[in-house]
């Protein structure tokens, strides 16, 4: 005898299940509270890299910062003022950008939200001015905001990306904020117009020529010049038969 399905209700009216999988409005959480292998901590690093540089080449990554932070010998929050306070940051975001700027992408990135108004900008700014670059960086790190929402061993994430009432999060700050300011991006030439003479066209794969086809040496066939050798009429009156003819000598 089959049993039949047992009643449930919602333990209230906004129930909602978990989530299968992270979805892209969703924040992927780092954090060396869980982490149990080098690869694990591989990709925590990876995302520290993401949130504060958007992408490290290999010239921009700080080994010895890495090194410290795989042994334990630092924390995530070390790790982040490390880069922020790295050659690689300084150059791309303070020394190319203003003192409001710079304070925006650094609330962007550290504390995972969007400045309030511009009077967080100017109190921010003002940090920046009296106290450099470093103070600045340790005040935010130092914030209750911080210490609240990522501690010691959490990566910072944007936070707020799903809001009420929307069913897509906000876009991501690497997306909606460039690295240079309007001022910084003229003086670099962006954007730039680029023009195409030649309007290409798709061919199907199965219609392209294939290897060996006589079409594909087309090209280089037009390149050739090809010129004839002029060849040298002599009379045979004029062949001197005794010095023509090999003889032996004794």
């Amino acid at each position: 005898m089959a049993i039949p399905l047992l009643a449930y209700s919602p333990s209230c009216p906004n129930q909602r299940v978990d989530a299968l999988g992270a979805r892209d409005d969703e924040a992927m959480i780092y954090s060396t509270d869980d982490l149990f292998s080098p690869t694990d901590m591989g990709n925590l690093i990876q995302a520290a890299y993401r949130q504060i540089f958007f992408h490290a080449f290999r010239w921009d990554q700080e080994v010895t910062l890495e090194s410290q932070l795989r042994n334990r010998q630092i924390t995530v929050r070390d790790f982040i003022r490390g880069l922020l306070l790295s050659n690689t940051f300084i150059d791309s975001f303070y020394n190319k950008n203003s003192n409001y700027r710079f304070v925006e992408h650094c609330v962007q990135k550290v504390l995972g939200r969007k400045v309030y108004n511009k009077a967080e900008k100017i109190a921010w700014s003002a940090v920046v001015m009296t106290k450099g670059v470093k103070g600045f960086v340790d005040e935010l790190l130092n914030s209750d905001e911080y210490i609240e929402n990522f501690g010691e061993n959490i990566v910072p994430y944007h936070r707020r990306r799903i809001l009420p009432s929307r069913a897509v999060g906000e876009i991501p700050f690497n997306i909606t904020s460039p690295r240079y300011d309007a001022h910084h991006r003229q003086q670099l030439g962006f954007p730039q117009t680029i023009w195409q003479e030649s309007v290409r066209n798709f061919i199907a794969y199965d219609k392209q020529p294939q290897a060996g086809d006589p079409s594909l040496f087309l090209n280089m066939a037009k390149k050739i010049t090809p010129k004839a050798n002029n060849l040298n009429t002599i009379s045979a009156f004029n062949i001197d038969i005794a010095k023509s003819v090999p003889y032996r000598r004794s």
